[in-house]
């Protein structure tokens, strides 16, 4: 679920803008249930946020490393 640094950086541009739209749908489905009823493991929504920020950052790495 959570991917490390050197998994984002191997991915295609392409598939790295796809799962970052599936993955801010899943962080805001998770945050919904988590204020209905309590997740087991909240910690779960920061490493989901972190993640996406990771990806946003190698993407953004890559629009500017492009030009």
């Amino acid at each position: 679920m959570f991917m490390k640094t050197a998994e984002i950086k191997e991915m295609s541009t392409a598939d790295l803008a796809e799962r970052i739209e599936a993955e801010v749908v899943n962080y805001n489905q998770m945050v919904i249930n988590h204020a209905i009823s309590p997740l087991e493991n909240p910690a779960q929504i920061k490493h989901l946020r972190r993640t996406i920020a990771r990806m946003k950052t190698e993407l953004r790495d890559r629009e500017l490393n492009n030009k």
